[in-house]
């Protein structure tokens, strides 16, 4: 297939800088609307940055999850719904680029994405699995040369918005609730029947609402590898660094924020320090802590990365636990801190130092996935293998 020349290629940065202007513009409404962050996705579309990932020999940039994780911080500093969008779009993606490289079709997508710009949402969830996306109620069937599913989805990233959902179902109708598969559904193979309404404290503009989920595809496009092999593998790992590094950006802007208020009132009492100066010292060492977190799990990442054994390995997924759990957790207490030195100006929406709608998002951090089900999950794999506590890796 051949690609069109590229544009010329700029710094990564660059481009997300140009794409966070733009956001940064809409962030207050679509936050308050609870609308879809169309200007910002299609300045990411404008910049090609939905298919960076896809590797270069399949028309992308082949783009590692470091450098995408740096994009959402960037992202989260300017919008956090559409650094959200971005974040979900390249966790599915990292899927297919890690496990759908054996298989002609998937091949032939990823060129299609990195092409064409396409939105990837993710269907995991389910109503009576109580978000436990390592089981599934629903079975694909498949009938010769094609695959059938219906799903009660309990959520659907911006499902009404994507140009494909990846789906995960039991593998067959008499497979076990944990042997599951993951299959691309393109938006011309399947319906929407809205059966709940995202309507949220936070992430408001994710626009994740509930769907009947009815799709008829070629039976090719089922992922060629289990999904137990998939999210040990690729979505564990994409999943905490990328969340992470969305939730970084949305503290290191509350931040911000409560920097420029205690400045603005350190002008008007020369030699008094203000109020907020020690809270900022603070926050801002809560801050150092979350990013030196990420960037581990990174490295981390990239130490496992190619070698199926380690990123299957109990000890690498304890390491990414605790990254999800720690990032998740300490991001609330940053932006709590930055409203208390901004006070009432913090409190307030529509003013410079407003931090209500990073605090709301913040709460979502330690939902998406459940920390209690993390944590249980990291308890039980503590009882059976030793914690790595070298310095050094």
């Amino acid at each position: 297939m051949n690609f069109p020349v590229k544009i010329v290629e700029e710094d990564l940065a660059a481009r997300v800088a140009r794409v966070s202007a733009i956001a940064a513009k809409h962030a207050d409404s679509v936050d308050f609307d609870g609308r879809f962050p169309y200007e910002a996705v299609e300045a990411m579309r404008a910049e090609r940055l939905l298919g960076i990932q896809i590797p270069r020999h399949f028309g992308g940039e082949g783009a590692t999850i470091a450098q995408i994780a740096e994009l959402c911080s960037m992202l989260g500093q300017a919008c956090s719904a559409a650094a959200m969008v971005f974040a979900m779009h390249h966790i599915k993606l990292c899927s297919l680029v890690e496990h759908g490289a054996e298989s002609e079709w998937h091949r032939a997508f990823m060129q299609r994405v990195a092409l064409e710009q396409l939105l990837i949402g993710s269907a995991t969830t389910e109503g009576g699995i109580g978000g436990n996306l390592r089981n599934s109620i629903c079975a694909i069937e498949v009938d010769g040369d094609t695959c059938r599913l219906v799903k009660d989805a309990t959520v659907i990233s911006y499902g009404s918005y994507a140009d494909a959902i990846m789906i995960t179902s039991r593998a067959h109708a008499n497979a076990a609730s944990s042997d599951q598969v993951l299959t691309v559904f393109l938006k011309e193979q399947y319906t929407l029947e809205k059966t709940h309404a995202w309507n949220t404290l936070g992430m408001r503009g994710t626009c994740s609402d509930g769907f009947l989920f009815k799709g008829e595809a070629l039976a090719k496009q089922i992922l060629p590898k289990p999904f137990a092999e998939i999210a040990a593998q690729s979505m564990l790992a994409s999943s905490h660094l990328l969340w992470s590094g969305v939730w970084y950006g949305i503290a290191v802007d509350a931040v911000g924020r409560a920097q420029a208020f205690v400045r603005a009132a350190a002008r008007k009492s020369l030699g008094t320090p203000p109020p907020g100066a020690l809270r900022l010292a603070e926050v801002s060492n809560l801050l150092q802590m979350v990013r030196s977190n990420v960037v581990a799990g990174l490295k981390a990442y990239e130490d496992a990365k190619g070698d199926a054994d380690k990123l299957s390995s109990m000890g690498f997924a304890v390491t990414m636990n605790n990254v999800k759990i720690a990032s998740s957790e300490t991001i609330l207490e940053i932006v709590n801190h930055a409203m208390l030195i901004c006070g009432i100006m913090g409190y307030k929406n529509g003013t410079p130092f407003s931090v209500g709608r990073h605090l709301r998002d913040a709460h979502s951090a330690q939902l998406m996935i459940s920390n209690d089900r993390i944590l249980g999950n990291t308890s039980s794999m503590l009882l059976v293998h030793k914690q790595d506590t070298s310095l050094l890796g």
